[in-house]
């Protein structure tokens, strides 16, 4: 199994890019009323600031429910605990449902904000706005990271694949691992003649959603289904979440399937370079998720932060399979008695030391320039 030094490696390199041009926590407070008299995590009172640093974070009060995405379940949890122990008192209860359910249970008033690997359709916009109290739900992006193409083929390392062959993996076409597409990209590798086992997500998942994007971008002519949160076809096992996709993986040999990349480190698994059609294939490393992050452009409009990605990019030392984890939550009309909670735990995770935490733990941080603009969605929430 991997070690975690393996992942705090990765981590490290991480944390170089996240420092690039990370900007100082702001408070979560813009409106006096919502910071008046709260404790702030060095154990003071008063209004907040815009400029605060991270030891001068306005704490709310109380439990904020929130649930969704798996992708980022490890980051919530680091969240949580530096969080709570920054504001005693507070609880964040999260429940990594998958992206689909927690929209839902965002629509169903049953949490404040939802963890989605997609932005809302524009079929949901009206559901999040009747959420909201006729107001819009806003996307504001926390997360990115890679998704890895993990696998379990013991005695083969360094697993070379392309959008094409694993279009034809993922749809039954390719059935065997000496395959003669797979032995073309991996020449030198002894391919053994096993069946190959896919595993995908059995929930609504944004993992998958961002997966199935990067096939029909990709591979359009081998990927013909349209991308969806829902597995669009029959073949292979499923399992629920990232968590769950990775445990099937790692307990049958000829097994692969696609989740976020701290599962497959945590569970020792394989993961395959992506040939983009660059001149040397992509290794899943911390530099060329970054890379094909730094090129996501906001499409929403206003504190809607919606991000577009290229999923087919050739840019040299580029990784494509990334996805965005957008936090999903009400513009305007949140509930009085948790908006300073909402803003205050928001802020946080979107803070220079937010930000870095994820970059501790398998994950991208967002540009500077998109982080500027989450905090300044967040300070504005009311």
């Amino acid at each position: 199994m991997t070690t975690r030094p393996r992942l705090a490696r990765r981590g490290t390199a991480f944390a170089a890019i996240a420092v690039a041009g990370a900007l100082t926590l702001t408070a979560c407070g813009s409106d006096d009323n919502d910071t008046a008299d709260k404790p702030s995590a060095n154990g003071t009172t008063g209004a907040g600031s815009s400029s605060a640093p991270a030891a001068n974070l306005t704490c709310g009060s109380g439990t904020l429910a929130g649930a969704g995405s798996s992708a980022q379940k490890n980051a919530i949890d680091e969240w949580v605990k530096r969080y709570q122990q920054k504001c005693s008192g507070t609880t964040v209860d999260y429940q990594s449902s998958g992206s689909g359910a927690g929209r839902q249970s965002f629509f169903d008033k049953q949490i404040a904000f939802a963890g989605s690997d997609s932005a809302l359709k524009e079929e949901e916009v009206a559901k999040g706005a009747a959420a909201c109290g006729g107001t819009p739900a806003i996307n504001l992006p926390m997360v990115t990271g890679p998704i890895a193409v993990a696998y379990n083929l013991p005695g083969v390392k360094d697993l070379v694949l392309d959008a094409k062959t694993i279009a034809g993996i993922f749809s039954g076409k390719i059935t065997k691992w000496d395959a003669a597409e797979i032995k073309a990209l991996n020449p030198s590798a002894q391919l053994p003649s096993s069946a190959i086992q896919t595993v995908h997500r059995s929930d609504k998942s944004g993992t998958t959603e961002n997966f199935t994007k990067y096939l029909k971008a990709a591979a359009p002519a081998d990927w013909t289904a349209e991308p969806s949160q829902d597995w669009p076809t029959q073949d292979g096992q499923s399992a629920k979440g990232s968590e769950g996709v990775a445990t099937v993986v790692k307990g049958a040999s000829g097994a692969i399937g696609y989740m976020e990349v701290s599962f497959a480190e945590n569970n020792g698994l394989g993961i395959a370079a992506i040939n983009t059609g660059a001149s040397a294939p992509v290794k899943l490393t911390p530099e060329a998720a970054g890379k094909a992050v730094s090129a996501a452009k906001v499409e929403g409009q206003g504190n809607d932060l919606k991000l577009k990605l290229d999923y087919a990019t050739k840019a040299e030392g580029a990784y494509p399979i990334i996805l965005v984890t957008y936090e999903i939550v009400c513009e305007k009309g949140n509930a009085a008695d948790k908006l300073p909670l909402v803003k205050s735990f928001l802020t946080y995770t979107a803070s220079e030391e937010g930000q870095a935490i994820l970059a501790d733990n398998g994950y991208a941080p967002l540009p500077a320039e998109i982080a500027t603009k989450v905090r300044t969605a967040v300070a504005s929430l009311s």
